[in-house]
């Protein structure tokens, strides 16, 4: 269970790392990250970091296509969480 936690830590930073790279091209001018690449960061149970980057980088707050998504993926996640519980809860 610890390495899992500390697994989907690491994603987490990983995907607010990766959406701060993306804002910094952004400010600069250059070739940015394609948003495709930003969802499948979220994707393995990484929506709280890509979370945490949109609000507290303010970076792709304004899409709502992108939101929606990212919305999207966070539903899933908490889906796949909500049934994966009780195992998870029995391996402890």
């Amino acid at each position: 269970m610890t390495f899992l936690l500390s697994f989907l830590l690491f994603l987490n930073l990983l995907c607010f790392l990766l959406f701060a790279l993306d804002k910094g091209k952004a400010q600069r001018g250059q070739r940015r990250i394609a948003e495709k690449t930003l969802h499948f960061a979220t994707l393995p149970g990484a929506a709280p970091g890509a979370w945490a980057a949109i609000f507290l980088l303010h970076h792709k707050n304004r899409k709502a296509a992108f939101w929606s998504v990212t919305l999207a993926l966070t539903l899933l996640q908490g889906a796949a969480l909500y049934f994966a519980w009780p195992y998870l809860q029995a391996s402890l």
